[in-house]
Formats: structure tokens, C-alpha cells, sequence
């Protein structure tokens, strides 16, 4: 069985790593990857060090309509030139042009991972006919946790028949490579020495909700003078998040980071009393597995892997969307509530691991490739 993989506007994708380090128990099956990138992509010579096929066809998002109309055509021909029994998409700007492309040629089985369920529906309404489009083009849609499924069916109209959900998952091992020396960099690089620290890691952009977190930060801060907000991320709205952090005068509590190295990641974690994620949408959400792996406790919306996982006030605490005393309420429970709250890490670390690897993600994917 030939296996395709095409992504589109990443360099390299982790989780295609993970697997590529993990294929070998599969050797009935052959993977080939495609990237659609404007520069020569990372992950080429990445998966032929793994022994893997990989091609790079010139993409420009930001010219994403003639862009999608020449991948098409490469795609096609690519296609019929070296005859995949699967095609697996993953996000929009590759599904378009690779689902058709290979009901064109022939391909009985497209695969489409839907990992950006719901933008459309709720930044750019227009688009999203070509997502029900794909849905259509497509034979099997993955789902990344219940969330997304239900709103596959409810909302992009997809046959019930096609989806299933398989969530995310990462290599444990890795991820909780804590390291004291990593940890005594990071507290002494941001000033977190004798402080509660409480840690988000996601875009500065409007739906991971960083606006509700600053306001309940406003709340908490009235009567925790010792806590730390760490902000993890890049994005378009920082120069706005930060206004609004010193309109309210909490400079001195909230602190952007911008994207810290993946190597000090487990660390990070490891430093942090508490997580908090305030998106309003999301799809799955891997911060969520991160967090549950390093044991951190977590004050989250109910949405993505959380809804699917966790249980309010015995693994987590959930408050409503776009809800910032809610948070604030979520937060100042689990500073209440030591004991609650160290009983919640072992139960999530133990079911991140369960749950959640790499290996488990994998294993379910090649039985949809099998069906």
C-alpha cells in the first residue's frame, strides 16, 4: 500500500517526524511525502534521511488562488506518475488542489485531517463552500477530537459516514525531558524566582483569547501580588495585547516571551504552577497533551482534546468561552485548593500517556489507509 502525504506552509511538521521515526513498523505500507512551499521545505531532506520519497512544488500562500490552480496541476501529475492507493491531506491550502488532483487521477482513497476545523467558519465565512468542497472530494475526514467532528457534521454539512475522530498525539518521552538546569535558566531569564507561575502557549491571535486572560489577570492580581503570566507565542495582535497589558497596569505581571526554543519546552512546563487556555475554538489543541504529560494542572474553555479528556475540578478546571471571571475563578480554585490540585498531575500525566502518544496516533491512521 502507497501511502501520500501532502502539507502545505510548513518547513517541517513534527508529527510527520514522529511517524517517519516510528514507520519501520509498517513495512507493508510505503510513504511518500509532498510539501507545497515557497523555499525549498526542511522536510525534504528530512524524510530522505528517514529513506522516505519526498518532493517540494513552489507554493506562495500569499498568492493562494493561482498558487492552489498551478499545485493542482503538478499534483495531478504527480499522481498519475507514481500511483498512490492513498492520498492524506491536512490542512486547506494543501486539501483544495490534492483532493481533486486525486480524484482526477483515480485515487480511491482521500484522506483529508482536518486540523483547522471552524476558521472559516468563524474569520472568513466565504471560504468556506471549498471546505464543504473538500469534504465532498474527500472519502474519509479525520477528525481531531469530538469538538471538530460534531461540527464537521453540524456546521460544514459533512456525511456523518466519513468522519472519524483520531486525535493528536506526541512522543511522552520527549516532551517531558525536563531538565533542572533548563528550569534554573528559565525562572532566572524571566525573573520568576518565589513566584506562582501561570503559562499559556499559543498565537498572539484574537481566538486563542489572550484578551480574556489579561482580564482576569486584572482580577486575580487584586489579591495575589506574587503571581507571573507567561504569554508564549508570536502573532498580529501582540502589539495590541501589550497595549492593553499597560492600560491596565499589569506590566509588571504579565511578561511575552515570544517563542521560546522547543528544546527548553518540557522546562517550561515544568515551571509552571498552572496552565490556562482561553481559545474559544479549537480544534484539538496539543498544548492541552503537553501540559497533561508534564503535569500541570490546567484552567481551560471547553474546547478541543479538553472537552474530550478532562472533568471539571477532578482534572481540570473548565471555564465558559471568552469567559475572563471564569478564569479568574478557575485560577484562584486551584490556588485554593492545593491538595485538589496535586492530586489533578499524576491523574493527567498518567492519562496523557494512555491516551495521547505518537504511536497510538499512528497505529489509527494506518487502519483508515486500510479500511
Amino acid at each position: 500500500m502507497h501511502v501520500v502525504h501532502v502539507i502545505a506552509n510548513n518547513s517541517t511538521v513534527p508529527y510527520l517526524n514522529w511517524w517517519a521515526d516510528r514507520l519501520s513498523k509498517y513495512p507493508e505500507v510505503k510513504f511518500t511525502f509532498i510539501v507545497l512551499y515557497p523555499e525549498k521545505p526542511q522536510l525534504i531532506e528530512e524524510m530522505k534521511k528517514h529513506g522516505f520519497e519526498a518532493h517540494w512544488i513552489v507554493f506562495d500562500q500569499s498568492k493562494r488562488k493561482s498558487g492552489m490552480l498551478k499545485a493542482f496541476f503538478r499534483l495531478y501529475r504527480l499522481f498519475r506518475e507514481i500511483k498512490p492507493d492513498v492520498v492524506n491531506a491536512h490542512l486547506f491550502d494543501d486539501s483544495v488542489p490534492a483532493l481533486l488532483a486525486a480524484r482526477l487521477a483515480g485515487i480511491k482513497k482521500r484522506v483529508i485531517r482536518k486540523q483547522d476545523t471552524a476558521y472559516h467558519w468563524y474569520f472568513t465565512p466565504k471560504w468556506v463552500w471549498v471546505d464543504r468542497f473538500n469534504n465532498r472530494n474527500s472519502t474519509d475526514i479525520i477528525a481531531i477530537s469530538e469538538d471538530s467532528k460534531k461540527f464537521l457534521i453540524e456546521k460544514e454539512k459533512a456525511p456523518a459516514r466519513k468522519v472519524r475522530m483520531i486525535h493528536n498525539g506526541i512522543p511522552i518521552k520527549d516532551f517531558t525531558a525536563q531538565s533542572d538546569a533548563d528550569k534554573e535558566f528559565l525562572i532566572k531569564k524571566y525573573g520568576l524566582e518565589g513566584k506562582i507561575v501561570i503559562g499559556t502557549i499559543a498565537r498572539y491571535i484574537e481566538w486563542k483569547g489572550y484578551r480574556y486572560i489579561i482580564e482576569a489577570a486584572k482580577i486575580l492580581v487584586q489579591k495575589n501580588k506574587n503571581l507571573k503570566f507567561l504569554f508564549v507565542g508570536y502573532g498580529e495582535q501582540q502589539e495590541e495585547l501589550e497595549e492593553l497589558v499597560n492600560k491596565n497596569g499589569l506590566s509588571e505581571f504579565i511578561l511575552f516571551t515570544n517563542w521560546i526554543d522547543r528544546k527548553h519546552i518540557p522546562s517550561l512546563y515544568g515551571i509552571m504552577d498552572i496552565y490556562v487556555h482561553a481559545a474559544f475554538m479549537e480544534p484539538f489543541g496539543f498544548v492541552f497533551i503537553e501540559a497533561m504529560a508534564n503535569g500541570v494542572p490546567i484552567v481551560t474553555s471547553k474546547t478541543g482534546v479538553a472537552a474530550d479528556a478532562l472533568e471539571h475540578k477532578t482534572t481540570c478546571y473548565f471555564t465558559g468561552d471568552k469567559d475572563s471571571k471564569g478564569i479568574a475563578e478557575g485560577v484562584q480554585w486551584m490556588l485554593d485548593n492545593p491538595v485538589e490540585r496535586n492530586a489533578m498531575k499524576g491523574k493527567i500525566k498518567k492519562m496523557a500517556a494512555e491516551q495521547f502518544s505518537v504511536e497510538h496516533m499512528l497505529d489509527e491512521h494506518i487502519k483508515v489507509y486500510q479500511k
